[in-house]
Order: C-alpha cells, then structure tokens, then sequence
C-alpha cells in the first residue's frame, strides 16, 4: 500500500509557513501523497433549521488548487491528491485547465478525487445545478479526458459542448487519474466504469464514521468491493488497476489502534493508505506535524 496524509485544513490556519512545513514534512518523512478536501462556501446552520451538514462557516477550507500548486513548490516527490473536488459545481473546462496545470507545475504529480457533493446551498451560491449532478458527472469526466488528451477537441454532450477548442498547455499525465468518492450504488457502478479509484467510507473500518453517526452503511467491505469489481468487469475493464484508499484516524488514539486499523484495510487489499489527523483534538498545527513524525516511527512497515 502506498502510505499518504491528509492535509489538516480545518485546524492547520493559514500562515503559509505553517502550510509550507507540513508539506515538506510530509515528504521527509517518507509518505508518497499529500491530500485535500474542498468546499467553496460554509453554510450558516442558525439560518437553516434542520441542517445536519459535518462543516460550517466556521470551518477553515483553503482552495484545493491553490492549495496543492503552493505544495507542488516545496516537495519534489509527493503525489497531490483530491479527495474531493464537488465536480458539478464547476465548470467543467475550467476544472481541465486547472488540473493540467497542476500536473504541469508538478511535474505530472497529480490525482484527482471528484463527487457529487451534498451541500445544495453550495451549488445554489455558485449557480449549478444540485438536482442533476449525478447524471451530470459522468459528462464532465468525458470530457475531462478528452480536453487533456487532444489540443482541439469536439464534443457534442447534453450539458457539455466544445467545438474545435483546446487547453494549452496539456497536463504531463495525459490521463490525469480520477477517483470518485461515495457509496451509493450509483457510485460503485460509474467507478466500475470510468474510475481510477475509490475512496470508500467503512463504517467498520473507520471508528470516526461510527462516531459521527455516518453508520447508515454497514454493509460489508468485501461485499461493496466485489461489486464494484463486478461492474468493471461487466464494463470490459480490468478490476485490479482500479485503486482504493483507506484511513487510520490516528489523533486521540493508541499505535495499537493505527496498526489494527491498518492491518484491517490492507487485508481487503486497499492500494492506498491515508493517515488522518483531523478533528481528534490537536491543539497546534504542530501536534499535526509530531503525530505523522510518530506514526513514522510506529509504523515503519508501512513505509517499507
């Protein structure tokens, strides 16, 4: 499994030496990804009753792709990772610049999470279209594809034309890799059919999932897995080049509990591993820092 952290953005602040030492940290240490999340706007939850949304406008998100072009700066090696673009609320030709400069900037590092997202409010403040999305997503990643693909291109969709236009420049990796996030089935077929890879939510993998109450699916692991390997190969496609990513939630618990957690993920056969120190209670952007150190430390096979 490669072995990654996720960015600590709702904690870390926004002095960007901070921002800087954590990236750099992160490769020293030996981890092979750095990731991030995004959301545009926060919702006001006292001016909704009966919003029940994890963040608010309280909660700090800096912008992924500006984010991961500072990082792309100050690491050399790292993959930079979304996990997850809401791609329907954005332009989908705009998306296709940004990600290939990304990659160009990064010298072809980049990995690129994408979802349907969950916040109406959102897609309301930015003008798309939330009721569709699901329909809408697998349009874009077509034409993501072939905007980084070919200098001109033609394409004749239902939300989505572009007659005769290009990107300049294309991306390093003409096939920039792109993960979906979600569980729904929905989800599992159109990464079957189109993904790169998978960033599931197991609630008995996952104690934090458990604690937030996001249980409502307690399917098992193996059983989502298989069918989403099923539906690649109903689709011709080849189920083991499609990737999928775990986490261990290591703030607030024992190396005992990172090691079980990794140990569980790695024998479903997750291809990436990512350490999460997010909401367990870290005080400093530092202490973000210390753990990944210690995690090193604890878990050296991990980084073997």
């Amino acid at each position: 499994m490669k072995i990654g952290t996720f960015f600590p953005q709702l904690e870390i602040g926004t002095d960007p030496g901070i921002i800087r030492e954590f990236g750099a940290a992160t490769e020293e240490l030996g981890y092979e990804f750095l990731e991030a999340m995004e959301h545009i706007v926060g919702v006001n939850p006292e001016s909704r009753p009966g919003f029940s949304g994890p963040y608010n406008h309280h909660c700090l998100f800096h912008e992924p792709f500006v984010l991961l072009s500072y990082m792309a700066a100050v690491t050399k090696r790292i993959e930079l990772a979304m996990a997850i673009l809401v791609l329907p609320q954005r332009q989908t030709a705009l998306v296709a610049k940004q990600a290939a400069q990304l990659d160009v900037l990064s010298g072809g590092r980049l990995r690129l999470g994408v979802g349907i997202g969950w916040n109406r409010w959102e897609y309301e403040a930015i003008g798309a279209d939330f009721s569709n999305r699901g329909k809408r997503i697998e349009e874009q990643i077509a034409l993501l594809r072939a905007l980084w693909a070919d200098p001109l291109v033609e394409f004749d969709g239902e939300w989505e034309q572009i007659h005769a236009v290009g990107i300049n420049p294309l991306p390093v990796q003409k096939h920039i890799p792109i993960w979906f996030g979600g569980m729904a089935e929905p989800v599992l077929k159109r990464i079957g059919r189109m993904g790169d890879g998978w960033f599931p939510k197991f609630p008995s993998l996952d104690p934090k999932l458990m604690k937030v109450g996001l249980d409502r699916n307690l399917q098992d692991p193996k059983e989502l897995i298989a069918r989403m390997q099923g539906y690649a190969r109903e689709a011709g496609r080849d189920p083991a080049a499609i990737g999928f990513e775990g986490r261990i939630n290591v703030a607030g618990r024992t190396p005992d509990e990172w090691r079980a957690e990794y140990d569980s993920w790695r024998d479903i056969g997750a291809t990436h591993i990512n350490v999460y120190t997010i909401q367990g209670g870290l005080e400093k952007p530092q202490d973000h820092i210390d753990i990944i150190r210690r995690v090193r430390e604890e878990l050296p096979e991990a980084f073997a």
